[in-house]
């Protein structure tokens, strides 16, 4: 029903039944006009703000926005072949995912243990073997997410997608050439933060998962600087 409300406002404001500076109908009215919930209204407007299309004004009501004024979706503009573009994620991803491992050794449920040791144990299959490993290493990240049992996390990893994974990065183009070394150090850096997970280690967990995501950093960074 969301996507029904949604994609309907939608057509009315690119048809130009709602022009720029317009201001929608209100939240009740809506609710009355096409015969759902609040919280479906609610959720349409949402997506349209997050199109870009309309901006909310505090005490005012929803306004129509001009193409001028439209702003682009979040993380939509990712090249993950720009070394600047992955730092500024993994940045962004350590601010995130240390807490969040730390919330999920406090909080994870025994089905959601499961979840990221099956995660972990997929990923480490495939880079022990120098197959493709990026969607089953954002998996990994995004069991850990769900498992603080917030789904803000969970919902910001999807946000980003596995555009955020450096190994898209770093090994697109040729999977099997990362070294054994490299593939060793991953593989411990993960097993290093479910562990501390699993063993309700929040502490160990945030140091993990830090150490990981920092050491991502330093690559890139090293790369960025080999490259000048």
């Amino acid at each position: 029903m969301v996507a029904t409300l949604s994609d309907d406002l939608r057509e009315l404001i690119q048809s130009g039944r709602y022009n720029p500076g317009d201001k929608l109908p209100s939240e009740a009215q809506l609710t009355r006009e096409h015969a759902v919930s609040r919280t479906v209204v609610r959720e349409a407007i949402a997506a349209l703000r997050a199109d870009g299309l309309v901006e909310a004004r505090q005490g005012s009501g929803v306004y129509v926005l001009t193409p001028t004024e439209q702003v682009t979706a979040p993380f939509t503009n990712i090249d993950s072949a720009r070394l600047s573009s992955m730092i500024e994620l993994l940045e962004l991803r350590t601010a995130v995912e240390v807490e969040a491992a730390g919330l999920a050794a406090q909080r994870r449920s025994p089905s959601q243990e499961e979840n990221i040791l099956d995660a972990l144990r997929t990923v480490t299959q495939l880079n022990n073997a120098c197959e493709p490993s990026t969607e089953a290493d954002f998996a990994l990240h995004l069991a850990i997410a769900e498992a603080t049992n917030n789904p803000r996390f969970g919902e910001f990893l999807q946000m980003i997608g596995p555009n955020s994974i450096p190994r898209r990065a770093l090994d697109a183009a040729d999977p099997k050439a990362a070294s054994k070394r490299y593939i060793e150090m991953i593989n411990g850096e993960h097993d290093s933060i479910v562990t501390a997970i699993t063993n309700g280690d929040e502490d160990g967990a945030r140091a993990a998962m830090r150490q990981h995501l920092k050491g991502s950093q330093q690559r890139y960074r090293a790369l960025l600087r080999d490259a000048l």
